[in-house]
This record gives structure tokens, C-alpha cells and sequence, in this order.
């Protein structure tokens, strides 16, 4: 009566470890890499310029199907660079598309 209890529990743990396929189909929402076509660079926020502030900012943004940006959120970074990011990436554009999508970015800023 021991064996099958042993056998059911590693048959068990063989099912939770082993990694879960993904589905082929891609999401309509995942970034796809669409190139871009214009990415005016940010502006150094004057007060990170004068205190030496660096940093790297992460961004999602939804990009409608003609290619210009729908909304940006804020993923991670300082506030002060965040929103001269928020900014910039608002004024990007990508070639069209069939869908909207998501495209994940990230902007270094170095005095």
C-alpha cells in the first residue's frame, strides 16, 4: 500500500515541475518589435542634470495599428526620469500594423 502512494506522489511532482508548453499562437497585444520610425531622444530633466542623476527607465507602450502611441505606462525608474521618458516616447512613431501592440522599452539617461 506504500508503493502506490510513493509512485502517485512522485507522478505528482514529475507534473509540477515539468515546464508547461506555451501556446503557438501569439497574442495581438506582445510586442512584435515593429520598427520605429521617428524616437525624438528625451529631455535631461534639469534638476537630474545638476545632481548627476542616471538611471535606465522601463516603458510600455500600446501602439495603435498606424503606428502612433495609444497610452504609456511607466514600468520602473526614477520619477523624474520616468516622465521626461513618458514624454518623449508619447511622440514616437512605428510603421502601421494590422493590430495594436505592446512594445516593452527601456531608456538609459547618462549626464
Amino acid at each position: 500500500m506504500k508503493a502506490p502512494c510513493v509512485l502517485a506522489f512522485f507522478l505528482l511532482a514529475i507534473t509540477l515541475l515539468t515546464p508547461i508548453p506555451r501556446g503557438f499562437a501569439q497574442d495581438e497585444s506582445t510586442s512584435r518589435a515593429r520598427k520605429l520610425v521617428k524616437s525624438p531622444k528625451p529631455d535631461y530633466p534639469a534638476l537630474a542634470r545638476k545632481i548627476s542623476l542616471s538611471g535606465t527607465v522601463r516603458l510600455e507602450a500600446l501602439v495603435e495599428p498606424n503606428g502612433s502611441v495609444k497610452a504609456v505606462e511607466v514600468k520602473g525608474g526614477n520619477a523624474l526620469l520616468a516622465q521626461s521618458a513618458q514624454f518623449a516616447v508619447r511622440e514616437w512613431k512605428w510603421a502601421k500594423s494590422e493590430h495594436e501592440t505592446t512594445e516593452i522599452l527601456e531608456i538609459r539617461f547618462v549626464p
